[in-house]
């Protein structure tokens, strides 16, 4: 989980993020939208690809992102649950 938590601690892998929160986008398509170089891009998916926060689908020469949301999920969990405990005294 620690991947995660790093994977989500630079602003534009939130807001990649936030995009395909709305649906599945190809790399060229996120680029376009948050002014991102396609390199620079292609560094920040490999880090969430490596946390398992996206996943991946190739259709003919196009990767289309898409977000892994029971990961997500999970991660909300446990920082739930981590916020949530009751003090003990």
């Amino acid at each position: 989980m620690a991947d995660v938590y790093q994977a989500l601690s630079s602003a534009a892998r939130r807001d990649i993020l936030a995009l395909l929160k709305q649906g599945d986008l190809s790399a060229g398509e996120i680029a376009e939208q948050l002014n991102i170089g396609k390199s620079t891009l292609s560094g920040h998916l490999n880090v969430l690809k490596s946390a398992d926060l996206v996943a991946t689908q190739r259709q003919g020469t196009t990767i289309i992102y898409s977000l892994k949301t029971s990961v997500v999920e999970d991660l909300l969990n446990q920082l739930y649950s981590l916020f949530n405990k009751e003090k003990r005294l």
